[in-house]
């Protein structure tokens, strides 16, 4: 009976406490104290280049390309804001297509998967699931231009996929060798960017007159603004959907740009069925828009956002000063085109032309 007492006695004295805190913070103006947060911002809220090591059988990954790649156990490292050292367990394959290719690229792109529980979730990487990350084919400077395409397109839209430049590292255990730093990007992952939209990520085989039609034609004037002409919505070719709901018109999100005439890869070309002659030649490779008042406001936008779209360029201490000045030129021509009617016109009346390629489909290639 006597510890049923003390017992009721302690939990009477915690309740008082309690109350005479919140009484306190109340009458001083303070306020309670908040949930734990973490220290650090999420992985796509930065533009700081965060270096990173992929550690493990790096020789057996590098050569898997086929088909159907198997994962590697490896360990993702990194050092916290806080100067702690995490390391991370990954599961890391593979991917793509073109850029897998051995006699394409060097390196191939990869996929790192974070499991349900770990260190991770107390890092910049704790909501990431299923994370691309891009590393260079031939030079690693067209990935950091690369990655400003798509600071470009956050620019136009938040229907974009965010990236995050890094310096990675690959420490090969089988072979005791670490590579010297270079540039990479990790991708917002597809469900994470739909989330951020309030949108779901949603995969139908439509015609793209069958999305949203405003965004679109921003989508297409933004690839013909960066001369890229590798994609195509009928086969998903670097085109994802995503849509307020299943029943929803989609709006394309586009990604993967190291074959647009702005980046200028030494390994890109045009497909050839578009007969075109480089990839800085810009095409409109949008659908046929028999009204072209439709394109006011694009062009309208486009124009408002013209210093911002310089500026990701200009600012960027990253470029050295001849590809500034050559993506400068390559912004002009764009801009000339657009706040000329006739010429504007032209150019976006072009897959109305049956005689041109305006109504050629690239066909998608295999990618995740």
């Amino acid at each position: 009976m006597k510890v049923n007492l003390n017992f009721r006695m302690l939990i009477a004295l915690s309740f008082l406490l309690s109350a005479s805190l919140i009484r306190s913070w109340a009458q001083t103006g303070a306020t309670a104290p908040a949930k734990p947060s973490f220290s650090e911002k999420g992985l796509f809220d930065s533009d700081e280049i965060l270096e990173i090591t992929l550690k493990g059988n790096i020789r057996d990954l590098l050569r898997d390309r086929v088909d159907e790649p198997k994962y590697f156990a490896m360990e993702l490292l990194y050092t916290k804001e806080d100067s702690t050292r995490m390391v991370m367990p990954v599961q890391v394959r593979t991917r793509g297509y073109f850029r897998r290719m051995k006699e394409n690229c060097y390196y191939p792109p990869l996929m790192i998967d974070f499991p349900k529980e770990g260190p991770h979730l107390s890092t910049v990487f704790r909501e990431q699931k299923k994370t691309k990350l891009v590393v260079p084919c031939k030079g690693e400077e067209y990935v950091v231009r690369e990655w400003l395409t798509y600071k470009i397109y956050n620019i136009i839209t938040p229907n974009s996929f965010r990236a995050r430049l890094v310096k990675v590292i690959l420490d090969d255990v089988t072979k005791g060798k670490t590579t010297d730093p270079f540039y990479g990007i990790l991708l917002e992952e597809e469900k994470q960017m739909a989330k951020r939209n309030k949108m779901i990520a949603v995969d139908p085989k439509l015609q793209p007159q069958q999305t949203k039609m405003d965004d679109f034609l921003s989508m297409a004037v933004f690839q013909y603004l960066i001369g890229n002409t590798d994609w195509s919505v009928q086969f998903l070719q670097n085109i994802k959907l995503i849509a307020p709901d299943s029943t929803s018109q989609p709006i394309t999100v586009p990604y993967d740009f190291d074959h647009a005439g702005i980046v200028n890869a030494s390994y890109a070309h045009p497909a050839e069925e578009l007969l075109m002659s480089s990839i800085r030649q810009r095409r409109y490779r949008g659908y046929c828009m028999p009204d072209l008042k439709a394109f006011d406001a694009i062009i309208a936008k486009y124009n408002s956002l013209k210093n911002d779209i310089y500026n990701v360029y200009t600012s960027c201490p990253l470029l050295d000063a001849k590809y500034i000045k050559s993506t400068t030129q390559f912004l002009d021509d764009f801009y000339k085109t657009i706040n000329n009617p006739k010429a504007w016109r032209y150019d976006f009346a072009y897959p109305c032309d049956q005689s041109g390629t305006g109504n050629v489909v690239i066909r998608g290639l295999k990618e995740d």
